[in-house]
C-alpha cells in the first residue's frame, strides 16, 4: 500500500497572504483540517499547515512560509499528500486509492466481474465503476445492500448484485 495518499490539488490562491485553495480529493472538505502537516508534489515535501478551513467545497489553506499571493501562485495545480499513518479510518471507511485496482466477484457465485476503476460520486451515493476482462463497464451502487465485504489485503469485494442491476440477469 502506498504511503503517502493524494488529498488534493491546488487550484487557485485565496486573498493576498498567500493562501490557497485546494480541491479535496475526499468526502468531506473538513477531513483536511485535521492535518497540521501536508506533503507535497511526487517527492512528498513536508509543509506545515499553519491553518485551514473549508470554503463551497474546498479548503482554504495556509502553509508556513508561502506568505505572498506570488509564492502561492507558484504552488498552483500541486498535488497534496498525506501520510497514511497520520490517520486512522473508522471501520467501514476506506482510503479510495486503496480500493482501485480491487477485484469485484459475487459473494455466492463467486463470478468474477471485474476489477475497480473509479469510484464516482453522486448526490444519492459513491458507484464502483468496474472494467470486466472483455472490456465492459459496469456501474455498481455503493450500498450496504450490495456491497458484502471490502478485503483491501485480500484484493477482493464481494457483492451481491441487486435483482436488475446487470443487464444479463433475468
Amino acid at each position: 500500500m502506498k504511503q503517502y495518499l493524494e488529498i488534493g490539488k491546488a487550484v487557485s490562491t485565496h486573498g493576498i497572504r498567500g493562501e490557497l485553495k485546494l480541491d479535496p480529493w475526499c468526502n468531506d472538505p473538513t477531513f483536511v483540517q485535521q492535518f497540521n502537516r501536508l506533503f507535497m508534489g511526487s517527492q512528498h515535501r513536508e509543509v506545515k499547515i499553519i491553518r485551514s478551513h473549508p470554503h463551497k467545497n474546498q479548503v482554504i489553506l495556509k502553509i508556513e512560509g508561502i506568505d505572498t499571493m506570488d509564492d502561492a501562485k507558484a504552488l498552483i495545480g500541486t498535488v497534496f499528500y498525506i501520510n497514511r499513518s497520520d490517520v486512522v479510518l473508522p471501520e467501514g471507511c476506506y482510503f479510495e486509492q486503496d480500493l482501485i485496482g480491487l477485484t469485484v466477484s459475487d459473494v455466492d457465485s463467486g463470478e468474477v466481474y471485474g476489477r475497480l476503476a473509479e469510484v464516482i460520486r453522486t448526490p444519492a451515493n459513491e458507484v464502483y465503476s468496474v472494467i470486466s476482462e472483455e472490456g465492459k463497464e459496469l456501474y455498481i451502487p455503493v450500498i450496504k445492500e450490495v456491497i458484502q465485504s471490502v478485503d483491501i489485503e485480500g484484493g477482493v469485494i464481494k457483492i451481491r448484485p441487486l435483482k436488475g442491476l446487470f443487464e444479463d440477469e433475468d
